[in-house]
């Protein structure tokens, strides 16, 4: 058994390629040398800033040998008076074999010429030479580049290549680089250090990096630079203000972690702690230090009450470089600090409703208007949504004052240098020039949820600006034509619909998207003659991309498609869906909590077993009472008047109004089982499909009903079990 260790040295990685490729590597390394004949005990791959490293423990050092049996000719074309004839020849050409080596074989088809080969085992060393380059050149990743004149394409350029079997270096020649590159067993320490190093054993590889300032195992220098993280931040009294996303970049950032503490100079307190905490985070890869009673309030003015003068970073330096590292890290912060307090300082200057005339000068999109235009549909909107789910003042007026506002910081000079702080910005401000706090609070929420798993707007003005945001974007980007497609979504319209739904269900709104857009889209016919909007299908074609997305967004959840598909699936009644999608998603959650308590079994099984032969009348799906479609006279057993009985209890349920009723539906149609097995079987049982029409078409009604009204809950067809 040998070790064998492949590097690849490269310029500095960006700190996502590593996270993306190394899963890629090990799959496919495990894959081709199971391939290959060559088995092993254990693959792992890591990186630093500057290499992607696999290691294979327990390799085999040569192939096993392959045994095959290959079929030929049949054996009257193959040998004519015992000589091989010209085919039996051209076959043991083929197969590498003599002639005189082919034996017959009876098979159902006659008997017919085989050869048996033996393939010998190829030393390991061979074989891994021809995998590397496929290995390098089959990873995957956003942004590939070439360099020099070479053809090979990669994250960066390719700069040495380390490839042993123990202590052997295995022949590899990369000469689509430029220029041509050969394995040998040179590596790099840390970039400040000029001269390579010598891998003398693949086992040893991690020991010889570590001697040279590298960390090159991932994991560890996660483990190393979380543990730091908190240990300062314990030491100052504070919390770490460290999204996953920047850790797990700093993590891909450094090959030999340094934790390096800085400040800031106590002045810059008085901007919002959102603008410190974006400079430090985003911009700098700073770890921001949170006062353990930091101020929640999303609308605070200043960061006095919730983040400390300090700041953590992790450096890629040398230990004696720190104070030079930390003082360079300070000069920096100092001077992105200033220009933000520049920019607050001017944006101060000019009165948040100026700022909304200004919009009028910057275009939304193409054919679209300007921004100030789209705000004038958000008011639209909103008002629409006001009146729909019967909001009182001062919500509607607070959310109306938002929605005429919302949009002002965008041609601030905060939000010009640091776009991700929209919304906030805009909060901020009005407040600070004396808006209502619900006004700023929904300016501030307007832009909630911005992707998945992000908070949802938290008043109810809030939330309104937000579905009317939504609603405008979805509403104007269909109009004028333009549609997700695969991958493909510039305008982030899925992202609108899932955040559209996804407040609904927060504020458990029952809205009735339909009726909206159809209301909507006329409206926007007028706005938008030059688009020839066709309103009652562009209505159509929104509530089914909102049927869509509500399905997507249940399945992400975790709950079970077939119950997803049962409520909300492709052509089952979109309308319905869309009418009330709160509605919907409480009538999955009864489904799976029905599921789990082991009581959807039964019921689906009187469902389904009504519905297939309902299947064979003709009565609509929309009917739920029985009046004047069953005729009592024609029953011939007790067992029929049972089941009519049994709709008759069950009719007001599914007519009702209300959340509850369908509960109430599921226990009343789990209590029909005893009535239909006494309508099927037993003694007192019915044939359905009896030979008059009309008592046919009357035991036929009776099942149909009882899966119409079955259906105000569900489509059971569509359940699997």
């Amino acid at each position: 058994m040998a070790t064998f260790l492949l590097e690849i040295g490269t310029e500095e990685l960006p700190a996502d390629f590593a996270r993306l490729a190394l899963p890629q590597l090990e799959r496919k390394v495990a894959a081709d040398l199971q391939a290959a004949r060559l088995p092993c005990t254990g693959i792992h791959a890591t990186s630093t800033p500057r290499r992607l490293a696999l290691s294979v423990e327990g390799l085999l050092e040569q192939q096993g040998d392959r045994a095959e049996e290959r079929k030929g000719p049949p054996a009257a074309q193959a040998f004519r008076d015992g000589v091989p004839t010209g085919a039996a020849v051209g076959f043991a050409r083929r197969c590498g074999v003599d002639p005189t080596a082919l034996h017959v074989r009876d098979t159902p088809k006659g008997p017919f010429v085989f050869a048996s080969i033996l393939e010998p085992g190829r030393p390991a060393l061979a074989v891994l030479s021809e995998l590397i380059p496929v290995w390098i050149g089959g990873l995957q990743g956003r942004r590939f580049m070439r360099w020099g004149e070479g053809e090979a394409r990669f994250s960066r350029p390719v700069r040495w290549l380390v490839a042993l079997l123990d202590q052997q270096v295995v022949p590899v020649l990369l000469d689509d680089c430029d220029p041509p590159l050969a394995a040998d067993r040179l590596s790099r320490g840390h970039r400040l250090q000029s001269e390579p190093v010598a891998i003398e054993d693949a086992g040893l590889y991690a020991a010889t990096l570590a001697a040279v300032d590298v960390q090159v195992e991932r994991s560890a220098r996660a483990e190393w630079i979380r543990r730091q993280l908190g240990e300062a931040a314990a030491e100052a009294g504070a919390g770490v203000d460290l999204p996953a996303e920047l850790f797990e970049e700093l993590v891909d950032l450094v090959e030999s972690p340094q934790l390096i503490e800085g400040r800031l100079e106590e002045r810059f307190l008085a901007l919002p702690p959102e603008v410190l905490s974006t400079v430090m985070r985003a911009h700098q890869r700073y770890v921001p230090l949170l006062r353990r009673d930091a101020d929640s309030d999303p609308l605070t003015l200043d960061a006095r009450s919730t983040l400390l003068p300090r700041f953590l970073c992790i450096g890629n330096g040398r230990a004696e470089a720190a104070d030079t590292i930390r003082r360079g890290n300070e000069r920096v912060l100092r001077a992105r600090l200033a220009d933000a307090e520049f920019f607050v300082d001017a944006d101060r200057a000019v009165a948040s409703i100026d700022r909304r005339d200004q919009l009028e000068r910057v275009t939304f999109a193409e054919g679209l208007g300007s921004l100030r235009d789209r705000c004038e549909r958000l008011e639209w909107f909103t008002d629409v949504l006001i009146e729909a789910l019967h909001l009182a003042e001062p919500t509607a007026s607070a959310a109306r004052r938002a929605a005429h506002l919302c949009k002002h910081d965008l041609v601030s000079q905060m939000v010009g240098e640091f776009p991700e702080l929209q919304g906030v910005m805009g909060g901020k401000y009005l407040l600070a020039e004396g808006e209502p706090r619900a006004v700023a609070l929904a300016v501030l929420e307007h832009y909630f949820p911005r992707g998945a798993g992000d908070q949802l707007p938290g008043s109810e003005a809030g939330a309104v600006v937000a579905l009317a945001e939504r609603l405008e974007l979805l509403l104007s980007i269909f109009a004028k034509g333009e549609r997700p497609s695969g991958s493909s979504d510039p305008y982030a319209l899925r992202r609108a619909g899932n955040g559209l739904l996804q407040i609904l269900w927060n504020r458990n709104w029952a809205l009735d998207l339909v009726a909206v857009l159809d209301r909507a889209t006329r409206h926007w016919a007028d706005l938008f003659p030059a688009f020839a909007v066709q309103s009652a299908e562009l209505a159509g074609e929104l509530v089914e991309f909102l049927r869509q997305r509500l399905v997507s967004l249940l399945e992400e959840e975790g709950i079970d498609a077939d119950l997803v598909q049962a409520v909300a699936g492709e052509g089952l009644d979109a309308t319905r869906v869309l009418r009330d999608p709160a509605d919907a998603r409480r009538r999955v959650a009864l489904l799976e909590s029905l599921r789990r308590s082991g009581e959807l079994a039964p019921l689906q099984a009187v469902v389904q077993r009504a519905s297939r032969l309902a299947e064979k009348g003709d009565l609509a799906t929309a009917v739920l009472s029985p009046v004047g479609l069953v005729d009592q006279a024609l029953f011939e057993k007790p067992s029929e008047a049972a089941m009519l009985t049994v709709l008759q209890q069950l009719e007001p349920i599914a007519a009702g109004q209300g959340p509850e009723r369908y509960g109430e539906l599921a226990r009343g149609l789990s209590a029909s089982a005893e009535a239909l097995a006494a309508f099927f079987d037993g003694e007192g049982s019915v044939m359905v499909m009896a030979e008059q029409p009309a008592v046919r078409r009357n035991r036929l009604n009776l099942l149909a009903l009882l899966r119409n009204q079955a259906s105000v809950l569900a489509d059971f067809s569509r359940i699997e079990g």
